[in-house]
């Protein structure tokens, strides 16, 4: 902790207290009714929010006595304070000074107010700052480029703030940003809660497994265990009722999910909200869930964005490309992981290639296309690559990364770093750093369920009526299948 009021003052700032700003993880300014009157704190506050730009530092404000848009317009007592400065002495800084109390006071930040006790205000900025500051590693990945995701948020959180909505879904096809939307809003929002949960890929995991985590995180018991589904049912009636929680279920696909992980409305506590993202609507309607946010495809504008910061790594394409550009993004039907994919497939690619990949896309089938355009990134990879992808789809989604690195390298020739970091290249898979209760980090491979899907479709169309001709098997009917009949 660097605090400015053991500097000696000067009529500048002193190159110690610039070293620090530059050097700190997050600053926090106090604005009262006589901060302006400082010329030095006015400084000290163009410096923080340069840094704030360039090193991506955080910000926090504390609005003590003092209105933000008293702040914002220099208005009420904080305005008579700020005009006592020699206006003609510091005729050059004015501007700036206005300007940064401007940009400061339109960033997210606690009010105080009369009335309050302030030993209360203080604790709620502590546990705000060690949730979203102090505690980073709590805080998930959402996206590389969150092209229009604030307005989604915004709207998800509009929906979660109503009293009367316990329960919130995020519904809309694969592909199109439900858990990144998600994430987002958890990350948002999870410091206002006792204890908070995201629970990833519900699809694809056992119940009681899912249950184990949503106890150990909420009760903060790393040694709890769930053995079976209706026991871990039990417990999270039981235990939850007093727990005032944030839980994410991600990808729900049964309503058996639903009734094991919510078994009750009135099983968490108080103030408690549940979001859950599906793309089936009728998981949310047969569960009762209070309201249902529909994720929209991305608008042509939104879309060409972010295919152009896959394609080209900058927000627009080059004139010369512009008419593919456009073309691909009609492929993609705003599609974001469709426009991803593609993009980073066509990046540093000649305008013929371009040609040639956009006309292998046309086709009268949308849904065709789609998987047609995550299946161009499988077909130009080498042989091991191939390998590589394949068994990723098929075995190891979700697995350690320490655990699949040896088996890969021993399957194939490539190298198991430049295999896993090609494929990540390609927008193919993903390497997701997860911090388990205790401070444990750990990262495992992931890649979407409609790559994975595709990735699998490509090992069934080996031989759709024989699996075992195919080269993979995961399916546990197609392996006792394949051992009974030795086939």
């Amino acid at each position: 902790t660097f605090r400015d009021d053991k500097l000696s003052r000067g009529e500048d700032i002193s190159q110690e207290l610039l070293k620090a700003i530059e050097e700190s993880r997050v600053s926090i300014v106090v604005f009262s009714q006589n901060y302006a009157s400082s010329r030095w704190c006015l400084d000290e506050l163009v410096k923080i929010l340069d840094c704030r730009k360039s090193k991506g530092q955080k910000f926090r404000a504390v609005f003590y006595k003092v209105a933000p848009s008293d702040v914002r317009h220099q208005t009420g007592a904080f305005g008579d304070a700020f005009a006592k400065i020699d206006q003609c002495k510091y005729k050059d800084s004015i501007g700036k000074w206005r300007k940064a109390l401007e940009e400061a006071a339109n960033l997210s930040g606690w009010t105080f107010e009369e009335g309050r006790y302030e030993a209360e205000f203080i604790k709620e900025i502590v546990e705000d700052l060690f949730a979203q500051v102090i505690n980073p590693s709590c805080e998930l990945h959402v996206a590389e480029h969150p092209i229009d995701l604030g307005s989604c948020r915004q709207e998800v959180n509009k929906l979660l703030d109503a009293d009367e909505n316990n329960m919130v879904g995020i519904w809309g096809p694969g592909g199109i940003g439900k858990t990144t939307i998600a994430k987002d809003v958890f990350n948002s929002i999870r410091h206002k809660f006792k204890g908070s949960c995201f629970l990833a890929d519900v699809r694809s995991k056992g119940l009681a497994q899912l249950q184990e985590t949503l106890l150990s995180n909420i009760l903060r018991d790393p040694t709890l265990k769930v053995s079976s589904v209706d026991e871990g049912a039990r417990l999270v009636r039981t235990r939850m009722r007093n727990e005032k929680v944030l839980l994410i279920l991600d990808d729900v696909s049964h309503s058996s999910q639903l009734q094991n992980l919510v078994p009750s409305p009135d099983c968490f506590g108080p103030g408690s909200k549940i979001l859950i993202t599906t793309r089936d609507k009728r998981w949310l309607i047969a569960h009762k869930v209070d309201e249902v946010y529909e994720v929209k495809m991305l608008n042509d504008c939104h879309a060409l964005k972010l295919f152009s910061l896959n394609a080209f790594k900058r927000n627009r394409p080059p004139s010369d490309y512009l008419e593919l550009a456009q073309r691909a993004v009609r492929y993609a039907q705003g599609l974001p992981l469709a426009l991803i994919v593609l993009g980073s497939h066509l990046f540093r690619r000649s305008i013929e290639e371009w040609e040639a990949t956009l006309y292998s896309c046309r086709g009268e089938d949308p849904h065709k296309e789609i998987r047609d355009i995550l299946k161009i990134s499988y077909d130009a990879l080498g042989v091991d690559l191939k390998g590589y992808f394949l068994d990723i789809a098929c075995f190891f989604k979700g697995k350690l990364v320490d655990d699949v690195k040896p088996i890969l390298e021993a399957c194939y020739d490539l190298k198991s770093v430049n295999g896993i970091a090609q494929l990540q290249e390609k927008a193919l898979i993903r390497i997701d750093d997860n911090t388990q209760w205790g401070g444990t980090k750990t990262s495992v491979v992931w890649m979407h369920d409609l790559i994975e899907e595709m990735g699998k479709d490509v090992v069934y169309q080996e031989s759709p009526d024989e699996p075992g001709e195919r080269s993979r098997l995961w399916s546990e009917e197609d392996v006792d299948d394949v051992l009974t009949n030795n086939t």
